[in-house]
């Protein structure tokens, strides 16, 4: 009589991976601080010296929800600042003094040392150099020499988004380790002398300065350690939108590309991209206690919390921070992470755009 067969040996569940960790984040500022009303009337004969457009101006920056910005130079400088060149120097100079302070901030805060970090990604939009800062910033910090890096130009106000899912996805791959995000944007150099467009009208009255740093752990290097766990990340382009934000790059510097569709344009995507990332994880928009969404502009955040059926509250850190600071691109959305408040247990959302047009998200649990 035939054998039967040997029965099939069970196959081991696969273990869920373990998530990397949030330790800390620090935001930085220039001291240069002013008021919306102050830096309209500095800059109106640069951009707008007469007429009708002057009038636009006044009442763009009324209506664009900032009260304050921090810029990288004293508010009466700009009108000196004739060149991409000059700009672009000052970017190098003032940028790399806030990424060491913000860099140096937050190993404090997440009690790594400098030559503890393994791997360092490096984010701008508003400045070029070659190497970019982060190999002066390396040697500044004190990070080792065998320290690897990315840096990334292009990904705009994602990029704070971006790259938390970047770092990310390589301490999967290294849970031992410690990977550190660092943002700087000096949106005030990108400044456009006369040109009254609507488009740069309205970044004028929108961008302010600043940087971030964010320290990120492996989970075996993070267990014990405070913070918020990196559960899923999202990225998204959107079909036929790449003409619709991001910059124009000539002899004069960055110039504005910011069609004025693009709040409706998000408004209509946006619910089914979130669906899309909390779905598989058995949440929706109700199970996310805390929203870390870029303040790109009242506009924006408006279409943000319409596609998401959220209250007005949730979103009052983001509106908090556009009040105060303007919008600072990619650092943005990282100070406002920064102003989050972590309980144990509660999932936050980090919902960025830019350029593309691109959405990025992360998905965060505090960690007990």
């Amino acid at each position: 009589m035939p054998h039967p067969a040997p029965a099939a040996a069970p196959v081991p569940a696969t273990p869920a991976p373990r998530p990397s960790r949030v330790l800390a984040v620090e935001p930085v500022l220039p001291p240069h601080r002013h008021g919306q009303g102050e830096i309209a009337e500095e800059l109106a004969p640069l951009l707008a010296p007469r007429g009708a457009r002057r009038q636009l101006l006044q009442r763009l920056h009324a209506a664009s929800g900032v009260e304050h910005r921090h810029l990288a130079l004293p508010l009466d400088t700009y009108a000196r600042l004739g060149s991409f060149t000059a700009a672009n120097a000052v970017f190098a100079e003032v940028g790399l003094d806030l990424a060491e302070q913000a860099l140096k901030g937050a190993l404090a805060a997440a009690g790594v040392a400098p030559g503890e970090v393994d791997f360092v990604l490096f984010t701008t939009v508003t400045g070029v150099a070659a190497p970019a800062l982060d190999v002066a910033l390396a040697a500044r910090a004190g990070l080792r020499p065998t320290v690897k890096r990315m840096p990334s130009f292009g990904l705009g106000c994602a990029a704070g988004a971006a790259g938390l899912a970047r770092v990310d996805d390589y301490l999967a791959g290294h849970p031992g380790e410690v990977g550190v995000l660092v943002s700087v944007e000096l949106c005030s150099l990108t400044l456009q002398r006369e040109d009254d467009s609507v488009a740069n009208l309205v970044a004028s009255g929108l961008f302010g300065d600043g940087a971030a740093a964010v320290v990120l752990a492996g989970a075996d290097r993070a267990a014990g350690a405070p913070g918020w766990d990196v559960l899923a990340s999202r990225s998204r382009l959107l079909p036929g939108t790449s003409g619709s934000l991001g910059w124009d790059v000539g002899s004069t510097g960055m110039r504005i590309v910011l069609a004025p569709e693009l709040p409706d344009l998000l408004a209509a995507e946006l619910g089914a991209e979130v669906d899309a990332l909390l779905g598989p994880r058995g949440l929706d928009p109700s199970g996310v206690q805390r929203w870390v969404v870029h303040p790109g502009g009242p506009k924006v955040l408006r279409a943000v919390s319409g596609a998401l059926g959220l209250p007005e509250a949730a979103l009052e850190p983001s509106w908090a921070s556009l009040r105060q600071v303007g919008n600072l691109s990619s650092s943005s959305v990282l100070h406002v992470l920064a102003a989050t408040e972590r309980v144990p247990g509660e999932h936050a959302l980090v919902l960025a755009v830019g350029p593309g047009v691109g959405t990025e998200q992360v998905l965060l649990r505090a960690a007990a």
